[in-house]
């Protein structure tokens, strides 16, 4: 990940790390949801509304962060390394919902698809902030995903799955692709596709996107006290075991999954 000297917020209309640009999803998010009616919608709707009265309560957090119960993380913790990398992860679902919204007229799929670029744009965001409010630098020296091989705060070492104590075999390895992260290969059979089949191509890759978030909200639990951190990782964790569940259920109604390039 390439260091960033200032914490400055990037110029308006600049791609995001997913190449989509401000007033991409500006015009997008102004248009509203797609027209069209299904229970589908209203479930993911609702998911919606939810998910925006995590965030505001999470952003009425930020500014709390550096008390005596929650010192102020260092530039090589956990809680850096996770809002940076989280960010990367977060810009490529906005980055593959807006392939998918102008490859398909399906309603459920363009729903689905608007409620994870905007809630992933905003949740984006607020990691970013986290970083300038901590007075850290956007970007680290240390290759993606160190923070994952850090000890837990009970001295357990490797990658824990929601607990204090590491899973064997389960142990990340800085440098290595972040979990669930589509491949360029991968971006381009999304490009490639339309209809039916860029909507099991995207439910697929999104699929796998959203486990791999998951995991990453998992393993920052047992290697931080920081309760505004915390709060995150539980509403990524609730939000997005949701929508794996919706989208195993869209994707089964389509025939299931494909086989993805590598």
């Amino acid at each position: 990940m390439t260091p960033a000297s200032t914490p400055d917020a990037p110029a308006t209309g600049e791609p995001s790390d997913g190449g989509v640009t401000d007033e991409e999803l500006a015009a997008w998010e102004a248009q509203g949801s797609p027209d069209g009616s299904s229970r589908t919608r209203v479930v993911i709707a609702a998911m919606a509304v939810v998910a925006i009265m995590v965030a505001a309560a999470i952003g009425f957090s930020v500014g709390r962060l550096s008390t005596l119960a929650d010192p102020t993380p260092t530039t090589t913790s956990a809680e850096a390394g996770f809002s940076r990398d989280m960010q990367v992860h977060h810009n490529q679902g906005v980055e593959l919902a807006m392939i998918i919204r102008d490859r398909t007229d399906a309603v459920d799929v363009r729903t689905l698809a608007y409620d994870i670029a905007t809630t992933q744009a905003q949740q984006s965001g607020q990691l970013y902030d986290w970083l300038v409010q901590w007075n850290l630098p956007q970007g680290s020296r240390q290759p993606d995903m160190t923070w994952m091989t850090l000890p837990t705060l009970t001295g357990a070492s490797g990658h824990a799955h929601g607990g204090d104590t590491a899973t064997p075999g389960s142990t990340h390895t800085p440098g290595e692709p972040m979990p669930g992260l589509a491949t360029p290969a991968q971006i381009d059979q999304l490009t490639a596709a339309s209809g039916l089949q860029a909507e099991r191509v995207f439910l697929t890759l999104m699929i796998a996107h959203h486990q791999g978030a998951v995991e990453m909200a998992e393993a920052l639990q047992p290697r931080t006290t920081n309760a505004t951190a915390l709060a995150f990782t539980r509403a990524v964790i609730a939000s997005q075991q949701a929508e794996i569940e919706l989208m195993t259920r869209m994707l089964d109604d389509r025939g299931g999954p494909v086989d993805l390039v590598d």
